[in-house]
């Protein structure tokens, strides 16, 4: 996909997402939760052609200028939308699907200090609330809401709701909005 024609979708994206979003500048110049997204997707490019350094430099400088942490190395989906931001954390091994929603504060994160796949599989469609941390080498089924604070150490299948601490996953009962909707609160899950 074009350049131009991804920011054109990570705005639309994130006016989907974002009732406060009156214009498609407003986006493109204040949320820097996109701003870190494109600033990522250099980073990881440099990764991917060997140049770790200068992609580790411009990740830790998105760092602190957003407040968000995304490695690299992790690997991320379209539609990827992140919303206020501040204190996010993504790991290198992490892989984020299609159309996943992160809110300010969420972790995924590793668990151990070994080589290797040691941070989430997120699945398409998920929406992760405020303050949820997801640790380890685990997998996220498609279309989960995790609730606002939520720590998931395990796996969950797809279409779950996990609130906890530990997060216990109960299927979604169809009262709640699907992903795709105008907006989603996962703080309704608590």
């Amino acid at each position: 996909m074009a350049f131009i024609s991804r920011i054109r979708e990570d705005i639309a994206n994130a006016r989907t997402h974002d009732p406060a979003a009156r214009s498609g500048f407003e986006v493109f110049t204040a949320y820097s939760g996109l701003h870190a997204i494109w600033s990522y997707r250099l980073a990881h490019r440099l990764w991917r052609s060997g140049l770790k350094m200068p992609a580790r430099f411009l990740s830790q400088f998105t760092r602190f200028l957003t407040g968000i942490e995304i490695h690299p190395g992790a690997t991320i989906g379209r539609r990827f939308f992140i919303d206020h931001g501040m204190g996010v954390v993504i790991g290198e091994t992490t892989f984020v699907g299609d159309d996943v929603m992160l809110y300010h504060g969420v972790t995924l994160g590793g668990k151990g200090s070994g080589h290797g796949k040691r941070h989430p599989t997120i699945g398409d469609g998920v929406i992760v609330g405020a303050g949820a941390k997801v640790l380890g080498a685990i997998s996220i089924g498609s279309h989960t809401v995790i609730g606002a604070n939520a720590v998931v150490i395990h796996d969950s299948p797809s279409g779950s709701v996990l609130t906890g601490v530990p997060a216990r996953a109960r299927p979604r009962t169809g009262h709640e909005q699907i992903p795709g909707d105008d907006f989603l609160d996962p703080a309704i899950y608590i």
